[in-house]
């Protein structure tokens, strides 16, 4: 928040993670209170399409927009769409190779031993 283009922005829209620390009321008073300018957005507590968001995401990020030429929100637009435009004709959707038992393994080697021996 002390750099720009925060630092004098209106409004500052933070995601945020739902976790012990980030929630609820105190969390936005906290914020707040240190950058008026932040609006803090908590994300659903039970939402598996964020994961799929945060890949696209992070997809954006690493592909076009890691070294920022944009100055304004226009632009970012345009290049928001053509980046997705690019996207939808070279993106596939990945077969999902995680089963049930590959969840409950770590499970089986914990059985029977220590924390200790465990860690």
């Amino acid at each position: 928040m002390s750099q720009e283009p925060y630092r004098s922005a209106a409004q500052v829209f933070w995601i945020i993670n739902t976790c012990s620390t980030h929630r609820g009321q105190k969390c936005v008073q906290r914020f707040e209170s240190r950058w008026p300018s932040i609006i803090p957005v908590h994300t659903p507590i039970h939402a598996s399409w964020l994961n799929q968001i945060e890949i696209y995401f992070s997809v954006v990020h690493n592909a076009r927009f890691s070294h920022p030429t944009i100055s304004t929100l226009c632009q970012l637009e345009e290049a928001l769409l053509a980046f997705q435009e690019r996207y939808e004709k070279s993106a596939a959707p990945f077969q999902w190779t995680f089963t049930r038992e590959d969840l409950a393994r770590p499970k089986i080697r914990l059985n029977g031993k220590s924390l200790a021996e465990a860690a």
